[in-house]
């Protein structure tokens, strides 16, 4: 291996966009470890934590194309990142708040990811990934999810406002849009989907 080709791999490897990613990564076993701790600051701690993630989700992809360090581990790192932090979240968040509609707003939101996933990973083989690109209405759910499930993980009041009650509000509409944005794609997807059946 050339000189050159090492320093294009370090390049890929240290370059912003990806710190940022690998940042959002390592901050999952921090928001675990805040969230329970029992002190009066860990939650905030949590919430805020998980907040800055949520930025970098966005900072990261802007970097990439701004600076044109766009590159495969990047593209592989950041939708696995987003979606480990945020099931993260709503696991721990179900651990405090069992109830059937937390329950089922988790199991949506995950589900949902893993099998967009999956559609995308599919298209991507038979060369055709540009048809389920991230949708606008993909990007308002994911401002929803990271707003909502922050809120979630303040878990008390602040100046009167019940931000718990309002999380719960933000996260059931992200899930909303989590089922249409899937639909969404499942219908651009569907002419591959219902050509390759035939095969």
């Amino acid at each position: 291996m050339n000189t050159s080709t090492r320093a294009g791999e370090r390049r890929v490897w240290v370059n912003l966009p990806n710190a940022l990613t690998w940042l959002r990564i390592l901050m999952i076993p921090a928001i675990v470890v805040l969230f329970y701790l029992p002190y009066r600051w860990a939650d905030p701690a949590a919430c805020a934590s998980f907040a800055f993630a949520g930025i970098t989700d966005s900072l990261d992809g802007y970097y990439a194309r701004k600076l044109g360090l766009t590159s495969r581990l990047g593209a592989f790192l950041d939708p696995v990142a987003d979606k480990l932090i945020v099931a993260c979240a709503l696991v721990l968040i179900v651990s405090k708040d069992p109830r059937w509609y937390m329950v089922i707003v988790a199991i949506v939101i995950i589900g949902r990811e893993i099998a967009v996933s999956a559609l995308r990973e599919w298209m991507a083989e038979i060369g055709a990934r540009g048809r389920v690109a991230v949708s606008g209405w993909g990007k308002m759910k994911t401002i929803m999810q990271i707003v909502g499930l922050s809120f979630l993980l303040f878990r008390r009041n602040l100046l009167g406002i019940p931000i718990y009650h309002v999380g719960l509000i933000l996260t059931g509409i992200a899930a909303v849009l989590t089922l249409w944005s899937m639909i969404l794609y499942l219908r651009l997807a569907w002419p591959e989907l219902r050509g390759s059946s035939r095969r």
